[in-house]
């Protein structure tokens, strides 16, 4: 009896870790979901009212740019580079190719490839998003940057 009450108390122990471990991948790949649509979101709102608007509704305050030949840009500084861009003359767009996220599900990146459209002509290449998600649950990008050309 007393053996059966130990077992008992151990396979009790072990199946509340177990579902304590569930619900935190649960958390954690609803986390990924979100990120990877708020990356498609992000990407459909480029094309619908501009590069510069899109990039300026995502980012949170502390958005770190990185720029080729060019030194990071942070923050106010980022928001006015953007705002200084004429994005009339092409269409930025992309398609997550991957995506992960922290085990506290609070923060995550995603990757893929973007497609610059200039009147007939589009060039592609690839990029990185890093993704924080908000106190008022919706996810912004923190760090975002691109390299020209995709490889075969």
């Amino acid at each position: 009896m007393n053996r059966l009450f130990y077992f008992l108390l151990l396979l009790t122990v072990c199946c509340s870790c177990q579902d304590f471990r569930f619900e935190k991948d649960k958390e954690r790949i609803e986390a990924l979901n979100q990120i990877q649509q708020a990356d498609i979101d992000f990407s459909n709102r480029s094309k619908e009212v501009g590069m510069k608007k899109a990039f300026l509704e995502y980012m949170q305050e502390e958005t770190v740019l990185l720029r080729p030949k060019r030194m990071p840009i942070i923050g106010a500084e980022a928001v006015d580079y953007l705002s200084s861009l004429n994005d009339s003359s092409f269409i930025l767009t992309w398609v997550p190719k991957g995506a992960n996220v922290s085990k506290s599900a609070d923060m995550g990146y995603t990757y893929g490839v973007y497609t610059l459209k200039m009147n007939d002509t589009a060039y592609q290449g690839t990029y990185v998003t890093i993704w924080q998600k908000q106190p008022e649950g919706e996810w912004k990008f923190v760090l975002d940057t691109g390299t020209e050309g995709v490889g075969k």
